[in-house]
C-alpha cells in the first residue's frame, strides 16, 4: 500500500518550485520508487497487488489546488499505463479515491495557508483564495469530509476483494464532479459548472453544505 503525500494548496504565484519538486518527489516519485522495489519479485511470483491511495483530484483538477492535482494526475497516468502489464503477470493495481478526509493533514496545510504572505499574487487572486476557498474548504470539510477509519475500511475492502478493481472512490458526492469532465470532452461544461459553483453560486453552495 502506498499512502505516501504532502499537501500543497493556494495561489500558484505564492508557490517555489523548490517546494513544487518536493511535492513531486514524495507524491509522485515516492510511488514510482516504491513499484521499481515490489513489481519485479511479484512479476517472478506471478502474484501481488499494490494498493495507491490516489485522490478524487487525481480525476479532476481543482482551483488553487494546481501542483497537488498535478501530481494525482502523476499517479493516476503512472498506474494506467502500467496496469495493463501488470495484469499479465497476475498483479493487481488499485487506486484508492478519496474525496477530503479530515485529518491533521487537511488542518495544518489550511492553518499554513492561513499564515502565508500572499503579496506575490495580485490582490484580487489573494481575495478570490482567502475569502472565498479558504472558506468554502472548511464548509466542504464539515459537510462531506471522511474519517481517515472510513477511508482504511474502504482501502481493506479493496484488499480483500477476490477482483480488486482498478479505481475505487470512496464517496459517491464527488461521483457527479467526476462524471462531468467525460459528459463532454471539450472541458467546456466541466469548466463552466465549476465557474459557476465558484464565482456565482458560491453562496448557495455554502448554505447546501451547512
Amino acid at each position: 500500500v502506498s499512502n505516501a503525500g504532502v499537501g500543497m494548496v493556494g495561489p500558484l504565484e505564492c508557490q517555489s518550485l523548490a517546494a513544487m519538486q518536493s511535492l513531486m518527489d514524495t507524491n509522485f516519485f515516492g510511488l514510482v520508487r516504491l513499484v521499481k522495489e515490489v513489481l519485479p519479485d511479484m512479476k517472478r511470483r506471478r502474484g501481488g497487488h499494490i494498493v495507491v491511495i490516489s485522490s478524487i483530484m487525481g480525476l479532476q483538477g481543482i482551483v488553487f489546488n494546481d501542483i497537488y492535482a498535478a501530481s494525482k494526475f502523476a499517479v493516476e497516468g503512472f498506474c494506467e499505463s502500467l496496469v495493463v502489464q501488470a495484469l499479465r503477470f497476475n498483479v493487481a493495481i488499485s487506486l484508492v479515491e478519496p474525496g477530503p478526509v479530515t485529518t491533521e493533514f487537511e488542518a495544518k496545510l489550511y492553518e499554513e495557508a492561513e499564515r502565508t504572505d500572499y503579496s506575490r499574487t495580485d490582490p484580487e487572486t489573494a481575495d478570490i483564495f482567502t475569502n472565498l476557498y479558504l472558506r468554502n474548504s472548511k464548509d466542504v470539510f464539515a459537510s462531506l469530509g471522511q474519517t481517515p477509519e472510513d477511508i482504511a475500511e474502504h482501502t481493506l475492502r479493496v484488499i480483500e476483494a477476490a477482483r480488486p478493481p482498478f479505481r475505487h472512490q470512496t464517496n459517491v458526492a464527488y461521483t457527479p464532479m467526476a462524471a462531468l469532465k467525460h459528459a463532454d470532452p471539450s472541458g467546456a461544461l466541466m469548466t463552466d459548472a465549476f465557474y459557476k459553483l465558484v464565482f456565482k453560486y458560491d453562496a448557495v453552495l455554502r448554505l447546501s453544505l451547512r
